[in-house]
């Protein structure tokens, strides 16, 4: 079952990325839902790979979970405990003052005569003043109060829970997490449970055809942006370059059979077969040079023998024995490697071999002259 269910969003259009099941092998793609309707998508509406994601994920919250993550966060909320108990008792006695001395000066104010107005003007401005600072304290502890009523709701959720356990079996717990993560015992819906409690939503952008970006918000407002395949069912890097490389040396069976000695497995974990080289050749335009096996500065027996003016079955023998150094292609095809020195030093053998086999017009197997 897909790990990030429900909570993955496309980075492009912003909608929800449902999850799609394939026919062949029952693995899990994140699709974007706009992407499946018939709604207009944008260009980077497309899929992901679910085990492609998912490892991903659960690697950074295994992370987020060791011994001294745990740690730090008790330590960080004991110590916003202690903030927000200084911060509203200190709240709390701003306000007492501001209404002690509103008090007072209503007191000062109501006591002049009215006849000495002066004094009770000065009196009545100061009285504003007070009023002014009692409605600013008044204010800063009700912003207080708001900010507390999301702790006193999660302290009126925890009273109705079990008690968390004390901060040294919530290390011990850390420790054991991975192993408990991957215990068989451990059911996909735990699994996704604990990861719905830490990760508030995930978001894909695609970097390119292989790769999309990931966004990991959390629920203590942290990002964490992280690069993975956008597949896992891609073939090793070092078996599509030793397919480029043998080519046109081997068969399509022998390299097959080359790989899979060599340890190597197909992206879904399989053994090298035929059809899968040619899968190979045609994803990544692999091209065999059969008409053509030469590489630059070299050149094939035919043009040989059109240069030195001889029957192919001339020069053969001169390969065989090593005589004219050459390599040999795919199919056994011979490649000369030829430059002006070695067609002059060709040139002179030819011009004093006594029994040269020289093309014939009328005779196209030639004969020996």
């Amino acid at each position: 079952m897909p790990l990030c269910q429900g909570i993955i969003f496309c980075g492009s259009c912003g909608f929800p990325m449902g999850t799609r099941y394939r026919r062949a092998d029952n693995t899990a793609d994140y699709v974007c839902t706009r992407a499946q309707s018939d709604a207009v998508t944008t260009p980077n509406c497309h899929s992901v790979a679910a085990a492609a994601v998912d490892p991903v994920v659960e690697r950074l919250l295994l992370a987020a979970l060791t011994p001294e993550q745990v740690h730090l966060a008790l330590a960080a909320a004991d110590a916003l405990h202690q903030r927000h108990h200084r911060s509203h008792r200190a709240a709390g006695l701003a306000l007492e003052r501001a209404r002690w001395e509103a008090d007072r000066a209503e007191r000062a104010f109501l006591q002049v005569e009215p006849e000495n107005r002066l004094v009770a003007r000065t009196l009545e401005k100061r009285w504003e003043d007070k009023l002014a600072a009692l409605c600013q304290a008044q204010t800063a502890l009700d912003d207080l109060a708001a900010l507390g009523q999301a702790q006193t709701a999660l302290d009126d959720l925890a009273a109705s829970e079990p008690a968390l356990p004390e901060p040294a079996r919530l290390t011990a717990l850390a420790q054991d997490l991975p192993r408990l993560w991957n215990a068989p015992t451990t059911s996909a819906k735990d699994r996704k449970r604990l990861l719905r409690t830490l990760i508030a939503d995930i978001t894909i952008r695609h970097v390119d055809h292989a790769r999309a970006h990931l966004g990991i918000r959390w629920h203590t407002g942290a990002i964490d942006e992280v690069t993975c395949d956008r597949r896992t069912n891609r073939n090793p890097t070092a078996a599509v370059e030793i397919v480029r490389h043998l080519l046109d040396t081997r068969s399509d069976a022998e390299i097959a059979g080359h790989l899979n000695t060599l340890g190597f497995t197909t992206g879904n974990c399989r053994a090298f077969t035929v059809a899968s080289i040619r899968h190979i050749r045609a994803q990544h335009a692999i091209g065999s040079r059969r008409n053509n096996p030469t590489e630059p500065g070299e050149i094939t027996v035919p043009q040989a023998a059109r240069i030195l003016g001889v029957h192919e079955s001339t020069i053969y023998p001169w390969l065989r024995s090593g005589e004219m150094p050459a390599r040999q292609a795919r199919h056994r095809r011979w490649c000369i490697p030829w430059n002006d020195e070695i067609a002059q030093h060709w040139k002179q053998r030819v011009a004093t071999e006594s029994r040269i086999r020289r093309p014939n017009p009328n005779n196209e197997k030639g004969q020996a002259v």
